[in-house]
């Protein structure tokens, strides 16, 4: 007598019938359905025995379910990455890991033509000045907190102006007496050497290095002849009778004792002290 085949749940005969074996165990396809079955993740409905399934690290899927959690492309018959639990396919997975753009907020995929500016990336395009919103792409720019300007709108609206060429002063520059001046405008009025970091004399709104200063506006002392520069020895000037002479160079004509900020005696453009003023 044949041994009895008969659904290990239900005990209904299986010969003839379609069956599934599962754990050892022969059942029909009802109670396969409803007693062995896994569930989608997807659809949350039990894969029957005749669905194709998907199975992947202890998940299950309909064929149909296993999709792109992107775009929906069908993936059981493709290659597939899992990310944060989640499947995608190929051209998604390199979109979830592109980075994105500060200005549309979509991918940067390669190929695309980007700026990048500390660790903030935009599409070239989208690299645009906060004022005038003209693109930027890969030219000259001025940050400014979270904005960007392009060179004009940087020039009109925060860049100095110097006093002498009344041009933007975009990097460097000096500032002399609260005045904005380029570094390259600031010069000698006779010889136009640089007077950025050197020494120099102002007279009437004119700037002159210590040799022309010296040698063209300085007055020279009526003692020794030299030019009175106010550098160094001899800063303090005498000044008589539209005469100057270094305080050093200011003596008694006959005595030679050193007459600054004392009593002295201008005879015929020289200068004695009082005792030798009487001998004359």
């Amino acid at each position: 007598m044949a041994e009895k085949f008969d659904c290990h749940y239900c005990r209904d005969p299986l010969q003839g019938k379609k069956y599934v074996e599962k754990d050892g165990h022969h059942c029909c396809l009802k109670c396969f359905d409803k007693f062995c079955a896994n569930t989608c993740v997807e659809c949350r409905k039990p894969i029957g025995a005749d669905s194709k399934e998907v199975h992947y690290k202890n998940r299950y899927w309909h064929d149909t379910c296993f999709r792109c959690a992107k775009c929906l492309h069908p993936l059981a018959n493709e290659t597939f990455m899992s990310k944060d639990n989640k499947i995608l396919c190929n051209k998604c997975t390199t979109r979830e890991d592109s980075p994105k753009c500060k200005g549309c907020f979509k991918p940067i995929v390669a190929g695309d033509q980007n700026v990048e500016y500390k660790g903030t990336v935009w599409h070239k395009d989208c690299f645009t000045c906060s004022n005038c919103k003209q693109v930027i792409g890969s030219g000259s720019f001025f940050p400014k907190g979270e904005d960007f300007y392009c060179v004009t709108c940087h020039e009109s609206k925060f860049a100095k102006h110097c006093v002498k060429c009344n041009k933007a002063i975009t990097s460097g520059g000096i500032t002399y007496q609260d005045q904005p001046w380029h570094a390259e405008c600031f010069v000698c009025v006779t010889c136009s050497k640089k007077l950025a970091g050197q020494r120099f004399t102002a007279v009437e709104d004119q700037y002159y290095c210590v040799d022309c200063y010296k040698n063209f506006v300085a007055k020279k002392c009526a003692g020794c002849k030299n030019p009175i520069t106010g550098f160094g020895k001899g800063s303090s000037v005498v000044a008589y009778e539209g005469q100057s002479w270094h305080d050093y160079c200011f003596h008694c004509k006959k005595c030679s004792v050193n007459l600054a900020n004392k009593r002295f005696v201008f005879h015929q453009e020289h200068v004695y002290c009082p005792d030798c003023a009487k001998k004359l």
